[in-house]
């Protein structure tokens, strides 16, 4: 069995464009979905920003290489004082699935949301996502609530 190399989750920086736009590509493809070009450079700017109301970026990195991210953003909630915390997109590279990649990143975003004073995290996922929904049961609660969205 070989050791597993150290892990540093940590804030997105600039640099990191490339290998952000890399992972979160490979995400969407796995949501078999894409975003045009104006996209990529709202979304990465937004996480670069420093303004409350944007989406937050955590990146995975082994030996000098991204190999997973998280986005997630705090809100308002109308039953809640506190804000709340949205995890929007969570991907770990293929070859480092089952490393516990997912989970750091899960946990940094738990630990944000409990230094910004937000009680609840939660995300969606597709009910297929058998993989994912592995590591979900053992880091969350499943809920029964069932998403909906404005026609096209």
């Amino acid at each position: 069995m070989t050791a597993t190399p150290p892990v540093t989750i940590r804030p997105l920086r600039a640099a990191d464009e490339a290998d952000w736009r890399r992972l979160w590509t490979a995400y969407l493809e796995f949501y078999n979905s894409s975003v045009p070009e104006a996209v990529y450079t709202s979304s990465f700017a937004r996480l670069l920003g420093d303004d409350p109301q944007d989406f937050h970026g955590l990146v995975a990195e082994v030996d000098g290489k991204l190999v997973g991210l998280v986005h997630y953003v705090f809100h308002r909630h109308g039953w809640r004082i506190e804000n709340v915390c949205y995890l929007q997109d969570l991907y770990a590279d293929p070859a480092v699935r089952g490393t516990g990649i997912g989970r750091k990143l899960i946990e940094a975003v738990y630990e944000a949301a409990d230094t910004a004073g937000a009680p609840s995290v939660y995300w969606l996922t597709q009910d297929d996502n058998y993989t994912g929904r592995q590591l979900y049961d053992r880091v969350g609660q499943l809920t029964n609530f069932i998403k909906y969205q404005r026609s096209a």
